[in-house]
């Protein structure tokens, strides 16, 4: 049977890297029965988004949520993936009815933007930005570390309409791996194809490509969709509004209704629920959410 929704991490023992594979299934279709993907390829990159969220997110230790965001001016306007350090993944896809263009540099036009954020319960957030201006995600990351984090990082990244899978590889933080083993492990990497990700165990994906390595393999990981919203975080959002706001939106209704954009949770405040929460400011903000009024 194939491992579907997890994580593996390895180590090249003599070659100062290590690697993330993960293959999404249930948790993908979860994700996407939220959103409105116009066509294959907006699908696609939603899949490639939400694959190398996680991938990130085995790559640093932190107790909160990684976020990837990409944004532009063009036809897919926001991709957004999210993984907790629990491997709890959510995204989302703002985008017009329409979208055109094969590649993401395509779709998100120009001055796209790509922001990778990480919100710690033990810190400030830490984010990073860089442009979008290779033909795929993966490429555009493989920039972002050149660039941010001086760090030689490789991603390959597929999906298709029911899996998204990916590959990391990344030279060991504050050791000096050795070019030669370096540019070998990216090449064996670079043979890998979209058929052997999505259909392959890691096992077998390692073998194949590294069989002549010496590899360590982790534990199975689960990854898994889960929103984080909730009737708290929404009251963050909104009493981040003002008073003046929440009380002019009452004036036309009698209550305000929230959609949550990763999940479709509603939520719904009355004159009551808004008094209470604006008399306690003291609450956890989370995600904007759209407000219809």
């Amino acid at each position: 049977m194939t491992q579907q929704d997890c994580l593996r991490r390895f180590l090249f023992e003599e070659a100062g890297a290590r690697g993330v594979w993960v293959r999404l299934q249930h948790s993908l279709q979860d994700a996407k029965q939220h959103q409105s993907l116009p066509n294959d390829a907006v699908d696609a990159q939603f899949g490639q988004a939400l694959a190398a969220v996680v991938l990130l997110s085995a790559t640093i230790k932190f107790k909160g949520a990684m976020i990837l965001q990409v944004q532009g001016g063009g036809d897919l306007r926001a991709l957004v993936a999210q993984s907790s350090n629990e491997r709890r993944i959510r995204g989302l896809v703002r985008s017009q009815p329409e979208v055109n263009g094969e590649t993401l540099r395509e779709m998100v036009g120009n001055g796209g933007r790509l922001v990778l954020t990480v919100e710690s319960d033990s810190g400030e957030p830490y984010q990073g930005i860089v442009a979008v201006t290779e033909d795929s995600l993966a490429e555009v990351l493989t920039t972002y570390f050149r660039q941010s984090e001086q760090l030689d990082t490789r991603l390959w990244l597929f999906a298709s309409n029911t899996h998204a899978a990916g590959l990391l590889l990344q030279a060991l933080p504050g050791e000096s791996a050795d070019k030669a083993d370096w540019e070998r492990l990216e090449i064996l990497a670079g043979t890998v194809t979209a058929d052997e990700l999505l259909g392959l165990d890691c096992e077998d994906i390692l073998h194949r490509l590294f069989h002549e390595e010496q590899v360590r393999l982790y534990e199975v990981e689960p990854v898994a969709f889960q929103c984080s919203c909730s009737r708290q975080k929404i009251a963050g959002t909104l009493s981040a509004l003002g008073r003046s706001e929440l009380e002019a939106i009452l004036r036309e209704r009698d209550d305000i209704e929230v959609d949550c954009q990763f999940c479709g949770a509603q939520y719904r405040y009355d004159k009551v629920d808004v008094e209470h929460l604006l008399n306690n400011s003291a609450v956890d903000s989370g995600l904007p959410s759209p407000t219809r009024h």
